[in-house]
């Protein structure tokens, strides 16, 4: 139990850094492709975590990225869109006899066509919601969906690559 803390706030700590230290400071496609790799820390949150918990992890994380880049509500809003999201994602692609205790959503535990589309969908969630309050604009609402397509498929790759270089099937039971 202690170990898989210590794993989730290692893990939360390393997205952070990168994130705020690297990922920030990339200008792809003239800054029409943004990632935001510090959501992989709730998109890997354990499935018997109580709803409560990952909503509150979810504002937690987005206020701490709000402190960092200055964006005062814009992460921490997205994140709780996302992690609410993840709630009722996970209902619709559970497997028949329901998850694993202890199993995460890991592509060696899940599959990678699962995974796909559980991250994918929450990052596209994530970014387009991040991208319009950016914006506050209506008027510019293509150029902005454009953006949140290219930025989350941008994520969604550093993901996969996060995912192959780190998870391995013995380490997919927390």
């Amino acid at each position: 139990m202690i170990g898989a803390i210590l794993l989730q706030v290692l893990r939360f700590a390393l997205l952070l850094l990168l994130q705020v230290m690297i990922l920030d400071h990339l200008d792809v496609a003239n800054g029409y492709m943004v990632p935001y790799l510090y959501v992989l820390f709730l998109l890997m949150l354990p499935f018997e975590l109580p709803e409560w918990i990952t909503l509150i992890l979810g504002a937690s994380t987005g206020l701490v990225m709000d402190l960092f880049s200055s964006t005062p509500g814009m992460h921490m809003s997205a994140c709780v869109v996302m992690t609410y999201g993840r709630i009722h994602l996970l209902r619709l692609l559970a497997p028949r006899e329901g998850y694993e205790f202890g199993m995460r959503p890991t592509i060696p535990s899940m599959g990678m066509a699962w995974f796909f589309t559980y991250a994918g969908v929450l990052i596209l969630l994530h970014h387009l919601w991040l991208f319009h309050v950016e914006l506050l604009r209506l008027d510019r609402s293509l150029g902005t969906i454009l953006r949140a397509i290219l930025s989350a498929a941008f994520t969604l790759a550093l993901a996969l690559l996060a995912q192959f270089l780190t998870a391995r099937p013995s380490r997919d039971r927390v």
